[in-house]
């Protein structure tokens, strides 16, 4: 069985998000990073609040790990609905009647949670688009020649979609959201900021310098952040005296097997085959999926992007190319000479 992976910015379910709760910001003035849409929100919430209505729908896109989720419920909180969030998921919804309950016992101003949105079959979109737009829905009680729809009346509420791949969403669901704010991973200060906080209600004693070097292999992600944090402080129990400091986290992620950068095993097997088996590139994502033992999901929503982010892979017409920096961080000589290939990347530019 393969190792989970501590750097990986999916969630690893119930327990890890039980256990994140008491991290969580719960109000807009609690919230690190994401400044511009804090602010955006913070205008909206105010602004509904003045008509005494309620907010508008809202998309959430970005990365995994970023507090799509964690903003939902700050948003609730902040319209005063924090109880009465309800919270479902794209994969959950299989059929019309999946919504059909919680759709009917919406309240006014009441905030329904949808994650992984892009994952809603397309009949359930299409059963979502007169909610959204006209509060109401047309249900079909029973199915075959006999059957007949019946129009439901919904009272006014607010959806909030989250995914990961905007891209993914069709362009009549994405226009019903009147509100589209996209997350960007956290820089240094910032996710230090958001440790500095977590370790205070762990009630754990860290230095100043052992959350900064956290922070930087955190890979921009306050999730990944959160969870180092208990590693290490699991480290401290065991191996020191419980407190964080920059010795002690350097040998906690040693034993995690996380470099400087905040790469793992997998990040590095996958550029020592870009690079060695593939001479630096280009080579498909197929084939490093087979050299690799991998999945071809694995390594574009999990592997990919963060190597894209610091500017160690490129994506080419031709496939997957390593860039100079990460043949710098193995200590191999970079011999590929091809100002072509480099032209045609399409990503978009480093984070770092």
């Amino acid at each position: 069985m393969a190792r989970e992976r501590v750097i990986s910015a999916e969630s690893r379910g119930p327990d890890e998000e039980r256990a994140n709760i008491a991290l969580r910001p719960t109000r807009l003035s609690e919230c690190i990073g994401q400044r511009e849409v804090i602010e955006q929100l913070r205008i909206a919430i105010e602004a509904a609040a003045r008509r005494g209505e309620p907010l508008e729908h809202i998309l959430l896109d970005g990365p995994p790990g970023l507090g799509k989720t964690t903003l939902a419920h700050v948003i609730a909180n902040e319209m005063g609905r924090g109880e009465r969030i309800r919270v479902t998921s794209g994969p959950a919804i299989v059929k019309q009647s999946d919504l059909m309950s919680t759709l009917t016992n919406i309240e006014t101003g009441d905030i329904l949670f949808v994650d992984e949105i892009h994952r809603l079959s397309s009949v359930v979109e299409e059963f979502l688009y007169p909610a959204m737009e006209d509060f109401r829905v047309d249900y079909t009680l029973e199915g075959g020649i006999g059957g007949r729809t019946v129009n439901f009346r919904l009272n006014r509420f607010t959806l909030i979609g989250a995914t990961t791949r905007a891209g993914m969403l069709t362009n009549a669901m994405r226009d019903r959201f009147g509100l589209r704010f996209h997350f960007n991973f956290y820089d240094v200060p910032d996710l230090t900021e958001i440790l500095r906080r977590s370790a205070l209600r762990l009630e754990l004693t860290a230095a100043p310098d052992a959350l900064d070097l956290l922070a930087r292999r955190s890979r921009g992600t306050p999730r990944v952040a959160n969870r180092l944090l208990r590693r290490a402080r699991d480290y401290a129990e065991v191996r020191a005296d419980g407190t964080l400091t920059a010795p002690v986290v350097e040998k906690a992620l040693e034993v995690q097997q996380i470099d400087h950068l905040g790469l793992d095993d997998l990040d590095r097997a996958f550029l020592t085959a870009l690079i060695r088996t593939y001479g630096g590139g280009p080579a498909g994502v197929e084939a490093l999926a087979a050299t690799l033992g991998q999945e071809r999901d694995t390594l574009e929503d999990v592997v990919e992007p963060y190597l894209l982010q610091i500017g160690f892979v490129t994506r080419t017409r031709q496939g997957r190319c390593a860039t100079p920096a990460a043949y710098a961080h193995f200590g191999i000589p970079y011999t590929r000479v091809d100002a072509a290939l480099s032209e045609q990347s399409t990503d978009e530019g480093h984070l770092f």
